[in-house]
């Protein structure tokens, strides 16, 4: 049997993406032992948390979930992977303890995802597909991220916002991974003026700092994310099989099936993907002056990843295309005020640690470019935009012609209309 420490598989080469879970499985292997030793020794009779204990509720009288949970901790186990816990029993004292847990930073190591360190690896072993694809198991996750983001809401949460090393937010070394000068804080104050983690976490830059690209210019559509180009796809289909290898995006499940006619507005358009990094700006931005014509939020999975894949080590790293047809997202289309661009529908899509995604404005609303939509409030994130046919030829840093692009700055160009 392999190391229980190091799996020897290839898998553990394939690369983590936006620096939300550490590259080493060592080191992630490491964090959770730890986590699940502190979690055996706070522990009372079970889970104190009234979210926890529906979800473990539901596993326990779910023969189904929990046979396939069950199963899937095995699989994992019996592939050589450190999970800290042997059964969903002890799952969920783990899960349970997260609910008042707030991210140190780290300069190596750092895991700003702790539950899908947790989840990581049973969710992707071929008896955790499924389950993490129920409905009624995703709403009882759904209620354990809600829980986890109250506490992350409260003051509770401020324990490492601080300048202390290594584990402040505001220490010399997060300092050089953030660049904590480009965002509005009040340094006189205690913690900075910052009242929660999510506060923190979701930070605004100051005046300044990430200008509008051509804001006289409609034809120039500026990006609503900080983000890193992941994939361009162009001719893209009202539906499509998303969940095999190619992951292929399919426009109605993306968007909604009850929103087939905007679905059908961007057939044989063009969608750019592209993912968010764990120490970037968070917030959403019109790339285009306009008028809000959409503006809602769909329900779906957090941890789900698609089979075709394989074992993938953050589970949601390669399944970014599926998760923009399956994951809990909010969708915001902009008609443009240029007709030359026509309108933008902007996918934020919410992978692991997102209990939700905050829409900020509401359907009628008129928005300049670079106006602020809403934002992720807390975990790993992608986002999707959603083009036209025959509205936009080039994307600046288009991922299929780069290697490696750099991340694109919230505001700077992005595309020009035709």
């Amino acid at each position: 049997m392999p190391s229980r420490n190091a799996p020897s598989s290839p898998v553990s080469e394939r690369k983590r993406l936006g620096n939300w879970l550490p590259a080493d499985e060592s080191a992630v292997a490491e964090f959770r032992l730890r986590l699940c030793r502190q979690a055996r020794e706070s522990a009372g009779g079970g889970p104190r948390s009234e979210a926890v204990r529906a979800l473990h509720t539901l596993l326990r009288d779910d023969a189904t979930l929990r046979m396939g949970l069950t199963r899937a901790i095995g699989e994992a186990s019996d592939a050589g992977y450190a999970l800290g816990y042997r059964d969903i029993d002890e799952l969920m004292l783990v899960v349970d303890y997260l609910m008042s847990y707030a991210p140190p930073f780290s300069d190596s190591s750092l895991v700003v995802c702790p539950l899908n360190a947790v989840f990581d690896w049973p969710m992707c072993m071929p008896s955790g597909y499924a389950v993490f694809r129920r409905p009624v198991f995703n709403k009882q996750i759904r209620r354990v991220l809600t829980a986890w983001s109250a506490f992350l809401g409260g003051p509770h949460s401020r324990a490492h916002l601080n300048s202390g090393s290594p584990d402040g937010w505001f220490s010399a070394e997060a300092d050089a991974k953030i660049g904590l000068s480009q965002f509005v804080t009040h340094r006189e104050l205690p913690y900075w003026g910052f009242l929660s983690w999510n506060d923190f976490f979701t930070r605004r830059f100051r005046e300044g700092a990430r200008p509008v690209e051509a804001p006289d210019d409609p034809r120039i559509i500026v990006s609503p994310c900080e983000a890193k180009p992941y994939a361009l796809r162009r001719d893209v289909r009202l539906a499509d099989d998303f969940w095999i290898k190619s992951q292929p995006y399919s426009l109605r499940d993306m968007v909604g099936a009850h929103e087939e006619d905007l679905a059908r507005r961007f057939v044989g358009g063009t969608v750019y993907q592209a993912f968010l990094n764990a120490y970037s700006y968070h917030r959403w931005h019109a790339p285009v002056g306009g008028t809000i014509v959409k503006a809602y939020n769909l329900a779906g999975t957090y941890y789900s990843c698609a089979e075709a894949q394989g074992p993938d080590p953050e589970g949601l790293n390669d399944s970014q295309g599926y998760t923009s047809a399956m994951a809990a997202r909010a969708v915001i289309v902009v008609e443009a005020d240029d007709p030359a661009v026509g309108q933008i529908a902007c996918v934020f899509i919410g992978m692991g640690e997102v209990s939700s995604c905050r829409v900020e404005v509401v359907p009628g609303q008129r928005v300049s470019k670079g106006e602020e939509l809403g934002c992720f409030q807390y975990g790993g994130s992608t986002i999707c935009m959603l083009f036209e046919p025959g509205k936009v030829d080039e994307i600046v840093r288009d991922p299929t012609r780069i290697d490696d692009p750099p991340i694109v700055k919230v505001n700077a160009h992005l595309a020009t209309a035709r």
